[in-house]
């Protein structure tokens, strides 16, 4: 096995448990909640509780009050989403206490966890969204959230790499779970359907009637292999053998599950020839590949989902980029009725500073001439596409190339 890799989450996730008494870590299943706070209670020693554990579990929705006096706090509880009735307790016991850093929980259904946070913990506690491994974390890089400014894009220059085009598709193909890197013997295609199974089992099954399991499972594949696109639930629908209604209720449970994400249209002065629907990526691009079914990266790379895989790619290391330093992102896309497109808006500081996925490594100005349609709606900043080059180089006074490679 090889050694723990640090994750950017563990200074955020100490320095917040200095200001909250509540830290809550949320993601999918098997992305290392865990393993990250119990690396970073080393820094804040405290006992650790799983609710995977059925006897613990027991006790905790049976008797909240009694499971808390056993255990004691400061304390990490793993899995909070199966017992909620801990967290109206916790709630007494922090406005008794009134210190911060008494409970590290984490959660793998969003859903059902934040209804229970947002009922009984208000203003007590921060909560922090993980994913699977970034880039940075994976070559020990620090990391900040993505910018495309000069500043940001320097401080990447000094700590850069030169991987092939075959090389990203490689990391693409494998995805970012731990456990994938854990081992260089792991069986990939084992891990991905081992995954799949359990999250059936432990995460949908609850949510879902049993005969529904067959179809939910074909219509994880049939939305990885949307990623990239914008949201079609008629579509969908139809390639899943279900109604609208019922598309519409498990897409929610994959957002809130933490597998996807809708990024939004940029809505001000909008129009009737802007496009008003989302478009959808798979946050993990390793689960993604498996469930559309290539074989290997060399495929993956050649085949007709390159393109959106890729895009896939970027944006979930850009979006990892601001979740684990514990940033909230604004962020989204431009399209209109004439295909006019532009993959990212990042909103800050009252400006739109607009962001192009390509696979290329040569981009042309054709690249970013949609990005003069931001200054009819709002300030424009710098714009950067990001793609396969080697190198960053500037393309305009306030547009530069990217490589992927920086991210």
């Amino acid at each position: 096995m090889k050694t723990l890799k640090q994750r950017t989450m563990e200074k955020v996730l100490l320095q917040a448990s200095r200001d909250f008494p509540i830290i809550l870590v949320t993601g999918p299943r098997q992305v290392g909640k865990s393993t990250l706070l119990q690396m970073a209670a080393r820094k804040s020693p405290r006992r650790h509780v799983s609710l995977d554990d059925f006897t613990e579990l027991q006790q905790a929705q049976d008797d909240p009050e009694f499971f808390l006096e056993k255990h004691g706090w400061p304390l990490t509880i793993d899995a909070i989403q199966y017992a909620p009735q801990l967290l109206s307790r916790m709630k007494m016991i922090v406005d008794r206490e009134k210190k911060p850093g008494l409970f590290w929980l984490t959660g793998s259904q969003k859903f059902e966890t934040m209804k229970g946070v947002k009922e009984s913990l208000a203003g007590r506690v921060a909560i922090l969204d993980l994913l699977g491994f970034s880039r940075a974390e994976l070559e020990a890089r620090s990391n900040e959230p993505f910018f495309p400014s000069p500043s940001w894009l320097a401080k990447a220059r000094k700590k850069r790499m030169r991987p092939s085009a075959s090389a990203i598709y490689k990391r693409i193909w494998q995805g970012s779970f731990p456990q994938i890197h854990a081992s260089a013997n792991l069986n990939r295609n084992l891990f991905y359907s081992s995954y799949v199974r359990t999250y059936i089992e432990r995460d949908v099954r609850s949510m879902i009637h049993k005969t529904s399991e067959v179809n939910f499972s074909r219509f994880l594949g049939v939305v990885a292999s949307r990623t990239g696109s914008l949201l079609n639930y008629a579509d969908m629908a139809r390639d899943a053998d279900a109604d609208e209604k019922t598309v519409k209720f498990w897409l929610s449970i994959l957002k809130s599950s933490g597998l996807i994400y809708l990024l939004y249209p940029y809505y001000k002065n909008l129009t009737k020839r802007l496009v008003k629907k989302p478009k959808l990526y798979f946050l993990d691009t390793g689960l993604c590949s498996y469930l559309t079914r290539w074989p290997d990266p060399a495929s993956l790379a050649a085949g007709n989902m390159s393109g959106a895989i890729l895009e896939t790619y970027i944006f979930s290391e850009i979006l990892k980029s601001w979740w684990h330093c514990g940033e909230a992102e604004v962020f989204y896309y431009y399209r209109d009725n004439d295909q006019k497109e532009i993959d990212l808006l990042i909103h800050k500081g009252g400006k739109l500073y607009p962001v192009e996925f390509k696979k290329s490594t040569n981009p042309s100005p054709k690249s970013f001439s949609h990005f003069k349609l931001l200054n009819k709606v709002e300030e424009r900043g710098h714009g950067a596409i990001v793609c396969l080059r080697q190198e960053d180089t500037p393309l305009s006074r306030d547009t530069d190339a990217i490589p992927v490679a920086y991210l």
